[in-house]
């Protein structure tokens, strides 16, 4: 900004930057031209970015969040812990056109499933959580809504099979529909979904996935 001081002034900042005069202008000034030209530049950064890699109509999205660590003294309203405050910084990246479509901000105190509710779902569109998103009855708003995800699975997961496939590509150990045995996780979720279990060739660790994309093949999950 210094190197444009000519334009300080008509930015409302002063004669040169300080913090004063620095963080009055952000305060005075309204976020939203900055999320509307955020949003705007995202749009045309993914129309520009477009690389098929999934054989789905819709986008593939990851979503997880990031603790970010906060001075106590300057943060109060950024509860965290006794002698710690921060925030969580949560992201839906687009893993085709490698841009970050979407953020959203909460204390670090707040479960990783309470953000889901916020993100802002698209159908025909796969989602992809990890183990912290366990959440049956948000996951079965997205069942509801016509779209897809994708979520890592906590091992003690207890599904009854209804169907399941013999013939299964490499590194997939299972892959069976059905419907979850636990009476709070089927009154949750009363629909069938689908239970992968996937073993890393390079250590042989095993992680369980649950999907309501019930026909696409294994690998593609």
């Amino acid at each position: 900004m210094e190197v444009h001081t000519g334009k300080l002034y008509h930015l409302r900042i002063g004669k040169s930057v300080v913090w004063d005069n620095l963080s009055k202008t952000n305060k005075q000034r309204n976020y939203r031209i900055f999320e509307e030209y955020a949003t705007f530049m995202i749009a045309e950064t993914c129309k520009n970015r477009i690389n098929k890699i999934f054989e789905f109509d819709g986008h593939v999205y990851v979503f997880g969040s990031t603790t970010i660590d906060l001075c106590l003294s300057v943060f109060e309203w950024a509860k965290f812990r006794k002698h710690k405050d921060g925030i969580k910084l949560y992201t839906l990246y687009d893993i085709e056109t490698e841009v970050s479509t979407f953020v959203h901000i909460t204390p670090a105190n707040i479960h990783d499933s309470k953000a889901m509710p916020e993100i802002p779902y698209e159908s025909r569109t796969h989602y992809i959580f990890d183990r912290g998103y366990n959440d049956f009855s948000n996951l079965n708003i997205i069942n509801r809504i016509g779209t897809f995800f994708v979520v890592q699975a906590k091992t003690n997961l207890r599904i009854k099979p209804k169907t399941g496939k013999r013939r299964l590509p490499k590194d997939v150990v299972s892959d069976v529909i059905g419907s979850f045995m636990v009476y709070k996780s089927s009154k949750d979720y009363p629909e069938e979904l689908r239970k992968l279990i996937v073993e890393d060739p390079e250590d042989g660790t095993r992680y369980i996935f649950l999907t309501n994309n019930l026909g696409a093949s294994a690998e593609l999950m």
